[in-house]
C-alpha cells in the first residue's frame, strides 16, 4: 500500500505522520490521503481509506491516560451512552515504541444536521452522571497534577512565566481545599464542552476521555460557564446547559475557584507540545498574557 499522501499543515507534524504510517502498517490499514483533523494534546488523524479515526498521544501526561481512556470508552459503551467507540477488532492500545495509538470508529456528521449546542451537552452530561460507576476504578479527580505535569514537560517558557504558572498552581490548589461541594463525588467526564460534541446519525456524542475521573459533577459544569465568559460563544452554550440540566453553576458560592482552575487548564493545556506544533503559539502567549495580567474580560479563541 502506498503512504506518501498523508496531509497535514507542514512539516511541523513529520513525527505524527511517522507514527500513523507505522500504526497503519502493524494494523493493516492505508494511511494514504489520511487528514490531520486535531492536533493540540493528540494528533488525530482521519483515514481516507476507512471510517477510522487515528489517535496519538503528544506528550507523556497524556500517555499516561490511554488505559484509562479504553476503559472509559468501553464502560460508556456498555451503558449505550452517545459516545464514541473504539474499533474492537484492532489492538487497543496499539503499542509502538513509545507511543500508544488507539483507533476510533469515525462519526460522520450528516449533511444538513445542525451542530451540537449547551442542549446536546447538558443532556449528555445529566446521563453520564447518573449511570452506574464502572467496575474499574476510576483515578480520583486531581486537577492540578497534570496542569503540573504539563508545566514540568514545557520548553518555551521564560523563567518568569515559570515562576508565575508554578506561584498560581499552588493558589489555586489551596483554594481548592476550601470549596464546599453541593453533591457528592461521582463518574465525571472532566472535559464537558461543546467542542467535544460530535453531530452524529443519531445525535450528538461525546469524545474525549483523557480527563474522566471519580470527582465533583460541579466541575463538568463548570467548562461551559468559562467558555461563555472567556470565549463568547453564540449562541449561549452555558445558557442551553443550565436550562437542559437544571443547574446554573454560575450560581454556585465556589464557581470563581473553578473558574481560576479552568483558565488554568486552558493556558498550560499545551505547554508540552508547542515546540512540536508552533501554530498554537500566538493564542496560547495571548491566553497566559492576559490570565497573567488578571484581564477576566479578555477574549480568547479557540486553537485551530
Amino acid at each position: 500500500m502506498t503512504d506518501t499522501s498523508i496531509t497535514t499543515p507542514d512539516t511541523e507534524f513529520d513525527w505524527a505522520t511517522r507514527v500513523l504510517r507505522q500504526a497503519c502498517a502493524a494494523a493493516d490499514l492505508d494511511p494514504a490521503d489520511a487528514r490531520l483533523i486535531k492536533f493540540t494534546n493528540n494528533a488525530v488523524f482521519a483515514l481516507a481509506s476507512a471510517p477510522i479515526v487515528v489517535r496519538i498521544p503528544g506528550s507523556a501526561a497524556v500517555l499516561q491516560r490511554v488505559p484509562k481512556i479504553i476503559a472509559v470508552a468501553r464502560w460508556l459503551a456498555r451503558h449505550g451512552m452517545p459516545s464514541v467507540r473504539l474499533v474492537e477488532d484492532l489492538p487497543q492500545p496499539l503499542e509502538l515504541a513509545e507511543h500508544q495509538v488507539t483507533f476510533w470508529h469515525r462519526v460522520d456528521t450528516p449533511s444538513g444536521v445542525p451542530q451540537p449546542d449547551g442542549t446536546d451537552l447538558g443532556r449528555i452530561l445529566r446521563r453520564y452522571h447518573t449511570i452506574a460507576a464502572p467496575s474499574f476504578e476510576l483515578p480520583r479527580w486531581q486537577p492540578m497534577a497534570p496542569i503540573r505535569q504539563r508545566i514540568a514537560e514545557e520548553r518555551v517558557l521564560a523563567a518568569s512565566d515559570r515562576h508565575f504558572l508554578d506561584d498560581k498552581c499552588d493558589e489555586v490548589d489551596e483554594l481548592l481545599t476550601e470549596v464546599e461541594y453541593r453533591w457528592p463525588f461521582g463518574p465525571v467526564h472532566g472535559d464537558g464542552f461543546v467542542g467535544n460534541l460530535i453531530a452524529g446519525p443519531q445525535g450528538a456524542v461525546i469524545c474525549d476521555f483523557d480527563s474522566a475521573a471519580w470527582g465533583p459533577r460541579e466541575w463538568d459544569l463548570t467548562p461551559a460557564a468559562v467558555g461563555q465568559i472567556r470565549f463568547g460563544y453564540s449562541p449561549n452554550y452555558h445558557r442551553q446547559l443550565s436550562s437542559e440540566y437544571g443547574i446554573d453553576i454560575l450560581e454556585w458560592p465556589h464557581f470563581p475557584v473553578f473558574r481560576q482552575l479552568r483558565e488554568l487548564q486552558l493556558v498550560t493545556s499545551v505547554l508540552p507540545v508547542l515546540d512540536a506544533n508552533p501554530s498554537l503559539y500566538e493564542q496560547w502567549r495571548w491566553r497566559f498574557t492576559t490570565f497573567r495580567d488578571g484581564e477576566t474580560a479578555a477574549r480568547w479563541s479557540p486553537y485551530r
